[in-house]
Order: structure tokens, then sequence, then C-alpha cells
């Protein structure tokens, strides 16, 4: 062997030498319960189990971050996916297409000094578009008190909604009701005004709405008013747990949500405020329990200005 071969065996020899350790592989069992985590498609699950893994591992962080990083790259472009096809869906789908909703259904009964029987029966019909969003709802109470009929009230509501921005839309409302025991066999309103949604998260919303309005109400006697008004409402939902939500219904924009609603004009004001709270039994159905409070600023002769309903219902989501 010469002088020239024997130089850089020696030279390999010293670099070996020099070279830091090779890295130790992830352990297999973290690399599989990083898997499993991953496997889930949660986001907060692989986070929290990451987490773990680079405080018990801490010399495989690398490694960790870099299998989190994939993770997360993955999960973007798929969610990117999923709302392009989304979007190609709805510009394809017809009126007939893309509706969802929920029926009510439920009753009470009391006795004692008086014996009480009512049924409450509802259906809400929404259709979600890019920018356009349309909503139709439906209900009747009916109750009877001793053999007579205390209340037979009916309501139809038909809003369409369109964004003008992420939090902003536009709104149109045209609203019918019936209740004779209220002093008027016909009140019709229509609406339009912008709404503004100020909490939007998964739990939590809230959505805020105002407007001129115009309504007409037929008294029981006979008479007829026309009347220049304003609307302004409010919705609100709280998911308190997967299973459990409270809410206030209204007219506006959240189906289940928590809501309030005033239609105000010189000569008599109208305040809507139904709170309910929703507990799911199995997937789609839930048992519901509701308070409504209604209240006319001046109601016709012989009418008192509020009435309060309690109810307890069934409500199907489909």
């Amino acid at each position: 062997m010469d002088a020239g071969t024997g130089l850089r065996i020696a030279v390999c020899f010293a670099l070996l030498a020099a070279a830091p350790p090779a890295l130790a592989e992830l352990p297999a069992p973290v690399r599989a319960m990083i898997d499993a985590a991953i496997a889930t498609g949660d986001e907060g699950k692989v986070r929290t189990v990451a987490d773990i893994a680079r405080t018990t591992n801490p010399a495989d962080t690398a490694e960790i971050d870099a299998i989190v990083g994939k993770f997360q790259t993955d999960l973007a472009a798929r969610k990117a996916s999923e709302a392009e096809a989304k979007q190609a869906a709805l510009r394809k789908a017809d009126i007939f297409d893309n509706w969802s909703g929920r029926g009510e259904l439920g009753g009470f009964r009391g006795t004692g000094n008086s014996a009480n029987t009512g049924l409450v029966a509802g259906l809400t019909l929404d259709r979600q578009g890019i920018d356009w969003r349309h909503k139709l709802t439906g209900r009747i109470d009916y109750q009877r008190a001793n053999g007579v009929t205390t209340r037979e009230q009916f309501l139809g509501r038909y809003e369409p909604n369109v964004n003008v921005s992420d939090r902003f839309y536009a709104y149109a409302l045209a609203q019918y009701e019936r209740d004779r025991f209220q002093g008027f066999s016909g009140r019709y309103a229509v609406s339009g005004g912008m709404g503004y949604q100020a909490l939007k998260s998964d739990d939590v919303q809230l959505a805020i709405k105002a407007g001129p309005a115009y309504r007409v109400t037929q008294f029981v006697d006979g008479r007829e008013e026309s009347r220049i008004a304003g609307l302004v409402a409010l919705d609100f939902d709280w998911k308190i747990t997967d299973s459990l939500k409270l809410t206030q219904d209204t007219n506006a924009v959240a189906e289940t949500g928590s809501s309030a609603v005033a239609i105000i004009d010189s000569r008599n004001t109208s305040i809507d405020l139904v709170t309910g709270l929703d507990a799911t039994i199995y997937r789609s159905l839930k048992a519901r329990l509701s308070y409504s409070v209604e209240y006319d600023s001046n109601p016709p002769p012989g009418a008192v200005q509020t009435d309060t309903l309690s109810r307890i219902t069934l409500v199907y989501d489909f």
C-alpha cells in the first residue's frame, strides 16, 4: 500500500470518528400512538398526543414535528378539496336540492282546578346556497281547557337572506299570524334590512338584525289597521356540551338559536321571546323544553298584553 492510499484511509477513519452519532428512530409504540391520533382526523387529539410524545421523547422532537407537519398539510389540502367540491355541488344544485329541516311535535296536560291539554306542532325547512339562504317556518299551537278551546295560534314565515360579507347579510321577511284569542284573525308583516353575525364559532353564535317593516292587522271585530313599523331581532346559540344546547328561538337567521324579536310601531309594539333547551336523545332526535313570552303593548279590547307558554316537544332533524 502506497503512502497516498494510507493517507486516504486515515482521513476516512478520522471523519467517521468525528461524525455525530445517528439519531435513534422514534420508538414504535410512540409512532403507533401518533398514527392512531392522526387516523381520527381530530386536530386536537393529534396536538395532545404529539405534545405528550415530545415530552417523553425529547430527542425525537424533530421527527415528531415532521409527522405532525405532514398531517396538518394533508388536512388543509383535504379541507380545501372538500370545500371546493361543496361549492361545485351548490352551483349545480336546482331549487329542490340542499334542503334540510326539522319537525317538532309535543303536548302538555295539567290536572287540578282545571284540566288543560295542548298540542304544538312545527316544521322548519332550510336551504343553504353559496351566498343565499332560504328558510320556511310553520307552527301550530292548540290548547283546550275544561272542554273549551283556549288557544289556536298559527304562524307561517318565509325569510331569504344573502351574504354581503363574511359577517354581514341582507334579509327579507314575510310573516303571517292568526290568533283569535289575542284578538286578531290575521296579522301580516313584511320587512327587510341588514344583519350582523357578531359571534361565529362552533359552540357560540350570535346574530343581530334590524330593518323597517310594514304590518297589516285584521281584528276579529272586522277592523283593519296598516302601519309602518321597525323590526329588531337577536339570535343566540350556545352549545353547552355535545348533547345539550341552550337556545332562544326567533324568526331570524339561527334555526335553533336563542333569540328575541320586536316589531315596533307608533301604536303597538310586539315582542316575541322564546328560550329553549335541547337535549340529544339519539342522533337526529332531541327533546326540547321551551318557554315563550308574547307581548303586545296595545292589545284589542278584552285581550291581555302578555301570553306565556311552556312546551315540551320532540324534535327530529332531517
